[in-house]
């Protein structure tokens, strides 16, 4: 590709090789898609910011909230999720509590994204640092497969990265003004 790939944005190799709940819930060829970043938060701290994607989209919020302003403050319960609640465009297939949120686009999204995975996940560094990742599995067979696959991954990697570095923002003030976990 002439501009790159859009198949990484921030993941390690190590983090690239690791496998996630996600891989194995589509079937065929699929292409995956990694982000992350570094956040300067307990690792407890930046999962609550994670789960905030149950209520808004944290990306462009124009684009993808129909001009709503996501919350810059954590909303109650919204770290309370299990398997079948709505991430974004996802239902939920598995939650680690703490950890990781996996999902399955749902009917009304595959209508127009097709099949989809992802798991969000927060690593701790240490007790006041982590990594939040995303990966995305997308199907890939054919040549719609793979518009498809190119599309979404140059997509997914300008909307997904504003997502993960304004979680990143509010994770890290939280921290930095004592607001942990």
């Amino acid at each position: 590709m002439p501009f790159g790939s859009p198949a990484n944005w921030g993941a390690t190799p190590e983090e690239r090789r690791r496998a996630q709940p996600a891989d194995p819930l589509l079937d065929g060829p699929v292409a995956r898609f990694d982000r992350a970043v570094t956040v300067h938060a307990p690792a407890a701290l930046a999962y609550r910011w994670l789960c905030q994607i149950s209520i808004a989209p944290y990306s462009y919020d124009l684009l993808d909230n129909l001009g709503r302003r996501s919350p810059d403050s954590l909303t109650p319960g919204a770290d309370e999720l299990a398997p079948g609640d709505t991430l974004i465009v996802f239902e939920l297939t598995d939650v680690d509590r703490g950890h990781s949120l996996t999902g399955r686009t749902f009917a009304k999204s595959e209508n127009l994204f097709g099949p989809v995975a992802a798991t969000y996940s927060v690593e701790p560094i240490d007790e006041r640092s982590c990594r939040m990742l995303c990966r995305i599995v997308v199907t890939s067979k054919g040549f719609r497969g793979r518009l498809k696959e190119f599309l979404l991954g140059w997509g997914d990697l300008v909307m997904m990265r504003k997502q993960l570095l304004t979680l990143k923002k509010y994770a890290e003030r939280d921290a930095r003004l004592g607001h942990v976990s």
